[in-house]
């Protein structure tokens, strides 16, 4: 599995070779992750609850590619914004455990 640095540095190095990073402001970066979960979010929107769990082969494919396309946005907005995404998610399981006891 990759860990985030180095997907972030990935990433960082990606944009930089195409002379994006001008693009990629907070503010344009949020808009495309919204663009990109409304893209994932379409493959699901007629079905029911069992058929979103019995994809077939082409559409999980599909998925997982805007799947992809939703964590590099994502990855690549903490980078810029200078938040340590892992350390957030540690915090925020822990507030949701306090707030969401198991009992």
């Amino acid at each position: 599995m990759i860990e985030i640095e180095t997907l972030q540095q990935r990433l960082r190095e990606f944009a930089d070779e195409r002379d994006w990073e001008k693009y990629h402001s907070p503010k344009n970066l949020v808009m495309a992750l919204s663009v990109e979960v409304a893209e994932l979010q379409e493959h699901f929107q007629w079905l029911t609850a069992e058929e979103s769990l019995a994809l077939d082969e082409e559409t999980r494919d599909a998925v997982a590619l805007e799947m992809a396309d939703v964590l590099i946005y994502l990855v690549r907005m903490a980078d810029r914004c200078g938040v340590e995404l892992a350390d957030a998610v540690r915090r925020k399981l822990v507030i949701n455990a306090h707030k969401y006891p198991a009992d």
